[in-house]
């Protein structure tokens, strides 16, 4: 049954393009500069691959939130369409983003009365927030009204689980999450730090992994404590130029809990720019996040 409403997220979801267009999610992007050039997130002109290499070369990128009144412009065709919005956004926790929706959507919904925009901090990042997203694709596409699957991800959020690893603390140091002798010694040492997205949407980190292997392994580790009865027909991997360890994280969640289909896509420059290279992470419903 056609739903008399948009789910719209933005580009931090990190779901590839053609999810968007075959499934009709309209997405705002993000902004990012690198080299003292800006961009959108997605944009051809800066594709992931080139954005990595140039953090590897030593540039060093920034990030900017969609402010009210780029969201407000994003919205308003909608709107003028006859659409209600559901708007799924990225963590409050990472990002002023949401405020700058929920914002914008008061302002339109007073000029537009008849029109609805329920926003939902998603307290998710990345491929969490893409999986996020995906749930409530499937339960609008089976006739879910758009408060039914507001509801649903109010419900559901802090059981979708975050873990990753990253392979240079470096970047963790330059966004304040670890210091810069931790940074240094890390480094030299070979430790590779876990961390997980918290209820409050906030990024920790929870354990230190000596070796690269090690560390993809401890991801699965906790997707299978976590698991437990939720349901997960698909789980989402997402990574910062580093496909054969997402590949690897893959495989062993497959072998170890029979769950077979899995979408893998490339961290995005938006958040690449604070995670950087090498990143690997793992997202599926859990009991809870830790």
């Amino acid at each position: 049954m056609e739903q008399n409403y948009l789910i719209v997220t933005d580009s931090t979801c990190d779901l590839p393009a053609s999810y968007y267009e075959e499934h009709g999610v309209p997405v705002i992007a993000m902004h990012f500069t690198i080299d003292g050039d800006l961009y959108a997130d997605g944009d051809p002109a800066m594709p992931a691959k080139q954005f990595y290499d140039k953090i590897r070369a030593g540039s060093m990128p920034s990030t900017a939130q969609v402010t009210p009144e780029e969201a407000s412009q994003f919205l308003t065709p909608f709107l003028e369409q006859g659409k209600d919005i559901l708007y799924i956004c990225f963590s409050s926790g990472l990002s002023g983003t949401c405020g700058s929706v929920r914002i914008a959507a008061q302002d339109l919904m007073e000029q537009y009365p008849g029109r609805k925009i329920v926003v939902v901090d998603s307290l998710c990042a990345s491929l969490g927030e893409g999986l996020l997203v995906h749930h409530a694709v499937l339960r609008r596409d089976q006739g879910d009204s758009l408060e039914e699957v507001a509801r649903w991800l109010e419900e559901n959020k802090l059981h979708l689980c975050h873990f990753f690893t990253v392979d240079d603390l470096h970047h963790l140091h330059r966004g304040g999450r670890v210091s810069k002798t931790a940074a240094v010694v890390g480094s030299m040492l070979g430790i590779k730090p876990v961390l997980h997205v918290d209820d409050e949407g906030h990024l920790i980190p929870i354990s230190k992994i000596r070796g690269r292997r090690q560390s993809l392994d401890e991801l699965v580790k906790h997707m299978v404590r976590l698991v437990g009865q939720n349901k997960n027909p698909i789980f989402f991997v997402s990574h910062g130029d580093a496909p054969e360890d997402a590949e690897y994280v893959a495989k062993q969640v497959k072998e170890r809990t029979g769950i077979s289909q899995c979408l893998i896509n490339t961290i995005g420059p938006v958040i690449g720019a604070h995670s950087g290279p090498g990143t690997v992470a793992l997202f599926f419903l859990g009991d809870s996040r830790r």
